[in-house]
């Protein structure tokens, strides 16, 4: 079961990650997202951004990292090999595009544990670093420009259900 000790929980900002071209193809075509903007750089100028422009859903790749954080944790309890994606939901400030540096700060915004399912939401925050900041301050609630927000629901099965 998920520690309800939790809930209310925020992370530092985690190591920037940085947006490839490469990575957005690769996710496009994973998700099948066909649109030119995705894949060619000359579509996505024309489309007016600086870059390729990734899918909308490719917020949870850095989403993900962070929430690792949490999973990790031993402390926070949560058995992996019993957590089901239960909810994903995306607001987007701008997007995002190859050559963006983005980090996150991690929230554990809910842990309700009943009987043997502990359902777990984490809200990520993404900034797209400035240029000139390698690493973010610990002390800073989001370095950098707003990018997206993810909120996941986590269904975690106890080992009784």
């Amino acid at each position: 079961m998920a520690n309800a000790d939790f809930e209310g929980r925020s992370y530092p900002a985690n190591a920037p990650y940085s947006v490839g071209p490469e990575k957005i193809r690769e996710f496009a075509v994973a998700v099948g997202a066909t649109h030119p903007a995705h894949h060619d750089l000359v579509a996505a100028r024309g489309s007016g951004y600086p870059d390729l422009v990734a899918p909308p859903t490719f917020a949870v790749v850095v989403a993900q990292r962070a929430e690792s954080q949490y999973i990790s944790d031993p402390e926070a309890q949560i058995d992996f090999t019993r957590v089901v994606h239960a909810d994903e939901r995306f607001t987007h400030h701008r997007p995002i595009v190859a050559g963006d540096e983005l980090t996150t700060v991690l929230h554990v915004d809910r842990v309700v544990v009943r009987g043997a399912i502990s359902m777990v939401t984490t809200r990520c925050e993404i900034y797209a670093m400035p240029q000139h900041v390698e690493v973010p301050s610990p002390e800073a609630e989001g370095p950098g420009e707003h990018v997206a927000t993810v909120v996941s629901t986590l269904a975690i099965r106890g080992e009784d259900a």
